[in-house]
């Protein structure tokens, strides 16, 4: 079985096209996609979670 492709944090951030702060911010109000915290500290995101972010947005947008 393959693993979920992990997004690194700048990856997710230029996809979106946001800045690390309005991310964080966004984030803060529980607004921003699933991240995963990895044993060393680093952030990652499931390509699964990004979509289902994306497709949330999109539907509140309407």
């Amino acid at each position: 079985m393959a693993r979920p492709k992990m997004l690194k944090l700048a990856e997710v951030l230029e996809e979106i096209e946001m800045s690390r702060a309005a991310f964080y911010r966004m984030r803060a109000r529980g607004q921003a996609p699933k991240l995963i915290k990895l044993p060393n500290g680093q952030l990652r995101c499931r390509r699964a979670d990004l979509d289902a972010w994306w497709s949330y947005m999109e539907d509140a947008a309407a």
